[in-house]
């Protein structure tokens, strides 16, 4: 798909996704989307094509850091229901409560009981997610290994982009089968008919952003409300107003 292509489809999908956004708003709606997947499967990428022309009051980027002491003594989804959707809201998680399925099980963050009993406990959790009027998305983000090989790499060779780079990648990176299985374990005992996994073929970058919002805009009923044309008011003239000579500082014109 080319950059010309792409981008007068985006700017489609953006239009829609701001008339959800006023929707979502008129109507006190609470959405929230998880956004899971291997390293470098582009995660980053869809939750920045979501939300570039929409409010971040409405929608709401959660990627939480690794638990503190106290948050680990918590029980598990505490930390995540604080971030739960208020009416009119969208909240897109970058990464989720599916940590203790993906990568805490795999690194041995928790105890192979602790990943079973979260695997029991997440679908009742969602289940009254969704009774409580939460609009809840799973995506799960489906990359090759090539492809996986081909990003991570680029990465080391990219100052803007190795930061994206940690030990927890490069080790993860090498636990490609582990991972598969902690999947069709999670896929197995999460995905129910009130909260469903869908998947996405990530390889290619643009078409997986396109098709994921396109996918979400579907999936949540939404009207484009109407507005009023817009037309800017007439400036105040400047009486007695003067610029003032206070020495600001200017930032050079480095470009």
């Amino acid at each position: 798909m080319t950059n010309k292509t792409y981008e007068k489809e985006l700017r489609k999908l953006h239009v829609e996704l701001v008339k959800l956004q006023e929707w979502v708003r008129h109507q006190g709606l609470k959405v929230c989307i998880v956004f899971e997947g291997r390293d470098g499967a582009g995660k980053g990428g869809v939750i920045k094509a979501i939300t570039e022309r929409v409010s971040p009051r409405v929608f709401r980027v959660v990627a939480l850091p690794a638990p503190t002491e106290r948050e680990q003594s918590q029980m598990y989804l505490q930390r995540y229901m604080m971030h739960f959707p208020a009416g009119g809201e969208v909240v897109i998680f970058d990464r989720s409560w599916y940590n203790r399925a993906g990568v805490e099980r795999v690194m041995g963050f928790c105890t192979k009981e602790q990943s079973e009993r979260f695997l029991k406990m997440a679908p009742i959790g969602e289940k009254a997610m969704v009774d409580s009027g939460i609009i809840l998305l799973k995506y799960w983000l489906e990359v090759s290994q090539e492809e996986q090989t081909r990003r991570l790499e680029a990465r080391i060779e990219d100052g803007r982009k190795i930061w994206k780079l940690s030990p927890m990648d490069l080790e993860s990176y090498s636990r490609w089968y582990d991972y598969s299985r902690a999947r069709d374990a999670m896929f197995a005992a999460t995905d129910t008919d009130f909260a469903p996994w869908y998947v996405a073929g990530s390889d290619d970058k643009k078409r997986a952003r396109l098709n994921i919002i396109k996918h979400l805009l579907e999936r949540i009923h939404y009207e484009a409300l109407p507005r009023e044309k817009v037309v800017l008011p007439k400036r105040q003239k400047p009486g007695d107003y003067r610029e003032p000579d206070y020495p600001v500082k200017i930032v050079p014109q480095f470009y």
